[in-house]
């Protein structure tokens, strides 16, 4: 039993060797981020501590001691820093292989097709099939250049259309600010001849016409 395990052992497979690899270093690149917060809580409570002793100046020897071990500690989270870059770059390498795997199982699949496609047909059967894909793939090309050429007419007349909107647009607001502005400098009936009533219905007429002005205008734009 144990001649035929070791003889029966299966090949290892690289894309799951460096998927294992790579969830090894997800888990390290967690702990150094971990270890990184930590070391950055103590660094500011380093830092408070610090200032707090060299303001009551009595322990010019304690605040010494305690530059020396925030300097120690940004150091360690330095190298922690780095050593986190590098484990990226690892990973990085990782699915580069894993991507190159991919790109060589698929070409060996394709050559095999190829191969089998070969000792199936004869040679005037593949250069006709050839041929014939040629032809199907400038028809594409030809169709693709058209629209390509029908879009850019469609877009280059949208265009048009936009800065004659804009324009509209713009002398629309300007009549609108002008009829507006005629409306507000529209003179105001005696006191003498209208009471408050009256006044109050003045008033919202001349809004009513200018709301009714605003739609008018919002209409256009519309249009």
């Amino acid at each position: 039993m144990a001649f035929s395990g070791l003889f029966g052992k299966k090949k290892p497979d690289i894309k799951e060797e460096i998927k294992v690899q790579d969830k090894s270093l997800r888990h390290t690149q967690r702990d150094l981020d971990r270890d990184r917060r930590e070391l950055e809580r103590r660094e500011k409570q380093l830092e408070l501590d610090i200032k707090k002793m060299a303001k009551d100046g009595k322990n010019n020897e304690g605040v010494k001691i305690l530059v020396k071990q925030l300097l120690a500690l940004r150091k360690q989270k330095t190298r922690s820093m780095t050593a986190n870059s590098q484990i990226t770059g690892i990973r990085m390498q990782g699915k580069t292989m894993a991507s190159n795997v991919k790109m060589s199982e698929a070409m060996a699949s394709t050559t095999t097709a190829m191969h089998n496609m070969n000792e199936s047909l004869s040679p005037q059967q593949v250069g006709q099939i050839m041929q014939d894909f040629s032809k199907e793939s400038a028809k594409m090309d030809m169709s693709e250049e058209m629209i390509n050429d029908t879009l850019d007419d469609i877009l280059t007349e949208s265009g048009d259309e936009g800065e004659e909107d804009a324009v509209m647009n713009r002398i629309l607001d300007e009549i609108g600010i002008e009829i507006k502005g005629q409306i507000s400098k529209a003179p105001a009936p005696s006191k003498a001849r209208l009471g408050e009533a009256a006044k109050a219905k003045q008033k919202q007429s001349v809004d009513e016409e200018a709301d009714e002005i605003e739609k008018q205008l919002a209409r256009l734009r519309a249009d």
